[in-house]
């Protein structure tokens, strides 16, 4: 085990992990996509409270909001990195994993800068209900993004993310993948968002989700799905034109995701002319890595919590 800040050795090792033949769809990447952004999302440019600098999920306060239910596994799968590299923090961390992930699921490349650091305690840890619901509608996504600093364009970028990965319904409620192949980033869900008949179904957990029956399936094949929020996205005026620029084109969408998911890891985060963060608000000063955590997933608690988001 070295000391030294050797990311290239981290990044290897974060490739390494990928490969899942028992979780879904036999890739980490989707869960390591997901727990850069859920770390990140929860910026308030107002306040200038929340982001990834901090690695907050490691407390109940945050690690337990049914927003992040299931990323727990996402956690875990990176555990071995940390032991092999207790240095690293686990806010730089968890950033580097969602960048090298979207990366070999053939994505683009993403600037990753480190150096954030990780809490001492929870007195930091931001409030819950930062995180998009996917239940809602355009109005919702404006509210929780705008109070990020993104604007209309930059939120149908990130939406491209749903590319990867798929919801679970003892998680989220809603139930299946975005696209056919949920492992490879690519501008396919645009391109079904806008193309395909979608049409909602009541799912057994209470959720309304839409759904696309391919009528040449198999009858094990199990049907894609969208979200209200993925729907609000080709009905809104202003987010449309987006889906359609992305659909059509994907070295434009694949470039404006890039800046967005770069701008998004780095929300609240101050750095001087050497790239060294100046805001590290540990209280103790430097470069703080948290002592490893479990190997074993822990999930949120379920006790008297509202439903899970994605």
């Amino acid at each position: 085990m070295s000391s030294v800040r050797d990311y290239e050795a981290v990044r290897r090792d974060i490739v390494a992990q990928l490969k899942k033949p028992d979780y879904d769809d036999g890739s980490a990447g989707p869960v390591f996509v997901r727990l850069a952004w859920h770390s990140s999302g929860t910026y308030d440019l107002e306040s200038d409270t929340g982001g990834s600098n901090g690695a907050g999920m490691r407390y109940e306060a945050e690690g337990g909001d049914p927003a992040n239910a299931g990323l727990q596994h996402g956690r875990a799968f990176l555990e071995p990195i940390k032991e092999k590299h207790p240095w690293i923090t686990y806010s730089d961390l968890w950033t580097l994993a969602g960048v090298v992930a979207i990366k070999e699921m053939g994505g683009p490349e993403i600037p990753w800068q480190g150096g954030r650091t990780d809490l001492v305690d929870d007195s930091k840890v931001p409030p819950r209900g930062r995180l998009p619901d996917g239940a809602q509608g355009a109005d919702h996504l404006r509210f929780i993004f705008y109070r990020m600093g993104f604007n209309d364009q930059e939120i149908v970028a990130l939406a491209g993310g749903h590319n990867l990965g798929r919801c679970h319904g003892d998680r989220s409620g809603f139930e299946g993948p975005w696209v056919t192949n949920p492992t490879r980033f690519s501008n396919s869900f645009f391109k079904l968002l806008l193309q395909l008949d979608w049409k909602p179904r009541k799912l057994a957990t209470g959720m309304t989700q839409f759904v696309y029956e391919d009528p040449e399936a198999e009858e094990d094949e199990e049907p894609l799905m969208m979200l209200p929020t993925d729907m609000a996205l080709k009905t809104d005026p202003s987010f449309a034109p987006w889906v359609q620029r992305y659909a059509e084109d994907k070295d434009l969408f694949f470039d404006h995701f890039a800046k967005v998911f770069a701008k998004l890891i780095e929300l609240g985060i101050q750095r001087d002319a050497q790239g060294v963060i100046t805001n590290t608000d540990n209280r103790l000063g430097g470069y703080v890595s948290a002592p490893k955590k479990s190997s074993t997933p822990t999930g949120p608690s379920k006790k008297g919590e509202p439903r899970a988001r994605l």
